[in-house]
């Protein structure tokens, strides 16, 4: 079996193990742990379903040589490299070692330096995923709109936002996208139709974080309610639905008015703070086993993970990884699977 391929021999023994735990008297005696057991179960089995509906595929596709005619070719040929996109997907799930790596994410994207310029980056940036999730099969939700004041290229320029992206394995896909982005263009703001360079930040975090990871102390947090707010800065809520959550200590703070109650944005942004506290934990656990300074995860301006060129050339280039395509309009499009296949190589 190679290092890095899937293992059908030690899959098959991991549900076997499973089983036989579960066929224990007392198993269910403890409900936590017993349905974590069962989950697994279940994403075993799926694993190794998959696995065994590729080789079929394969197996196919080997028949269908052997008795092809010159008008098999191209459907064969297609059929293939659909297979070979599916199954290099397959295999990158080994790579999701994190437990909140199967569940959703939360995406933010904020506006830095730049002006106008940022705030309608961050509304491109929030259609580029928006368009990868709709590719991939992901559902989509706004969390949280701050809206600029300029309407621009992009529709209303956005000072940040927050989405949730729903679907199996989102938070997995998209951590890595965690950074600084740079894009280089002819601004549309510029009378003189100068170059200009616009900066966003993007997080993102695991939408659930289980309460036993982070401790949120009441007396620890300022919690502040306000009016939501539409497109050039109209109110859009007469009552105060909106709520912003700081967590004192460390200053970090979430804001969110996609719900229409108090109560409901309150529940979701307390989730999304245990998140940034979880992603906190965690980095500063990495700075301890490490002896350098990673700057490619650094999220301070002048950092960036990935440039987007438009002008004077056409360029998207991963910094990380050195993964770049000159089709640039296809990767605002929603086209980033080979970006995000090659940074989750890094894992």
């Amino acid at each position: 079996m190679p290092r890095n391929g899937f293992d059908v021999l030690k899959t098959k023994e991991a549900i076997l193990k499973i089983e036989k735990e579960m066929a224990e008297p007392d198993f269910w005696n403890h409900r936590e742990s017993a349905e974590k057991k069962s989950q697994e179960l279940s994403q075993l089995k799926k694993r190794i379903a998959e696995y065994e509906q590729y080789a079929g595929e394969v197996g196919s596709l080997i028949e269908m040589l052997q008795i092809a005619d010159e008008g098999m070719v191209n459907e064969i040929a297609e059929r293939a490299r659909k297979l070979k996109k599916n199954f290099d997907k397959f295999m990158l799930l080994k790579r999701f070692t994190n437990p909140y790596d199967k569940g959703n994410a939360v995406l933010s994207i904020f506006a830095g330096a730049g002006g106008k310029d940022s705030e309608d980056w961050v509304a491109m940036l929030r259609r580029m995923y928006e368009r990868w999730a709709e590719i991939g099969g992901y559902g989509t939700a706004a969390v949280h709109e701050h809206w600029g004041e300029q309407n621009g290229p992009s529709g209303w320029g956005l000072k940040n936002v927050s989405i949730l992206v729903k679907g199996a394995y989102a938070y997995g896909y998209l951590k890595r996208e965690s950074g600084v982005h740079r894009l280089v263009r002819i601004s549309p703001f510029s009378s003189q139709s100068l170059r200009h360079t616009s900066f966003a930040l993007v997080e993102v975090l695991p939408e659930f974080v289980a309460p036993e990871e982070v401790e949120l102390k009441p007396d620890e947090l300022r919690i502040d309610f306000f009016r939501s707010s539409g497109p050039g800065g109209q109110n859009v809520n007469k009552r105060e639905t909106a709520v912003r959550i700081t967590h004192v200590p460390t200053g970090l703070n979430v804001s969110v008015q996609a719900g229409r109650t108090q109560e409901g944005n309150r529940e979701i942004a307390m989730e999304m703070l245990r998140a940034k506290l979880y992603q906190k934990k965690l980095k500063e656990q990495k700075k301890e086993r490490e002896t350098y300074h990673d700057k490619t995860a650094s999220i301070e301006w002048g950092h960036q993970i990935r440039s987007y060129v438009l002008h004077p050339y056409k360029m998207v280039k991963d910094h990380r990884t050195g993964h770049e395509t000159t089709q640039a309009e296809k990767v605002l499009e929603g086209e980033l699977d080979e970006f995000i296949k090659e940074e989750l190589k890094q894992i």
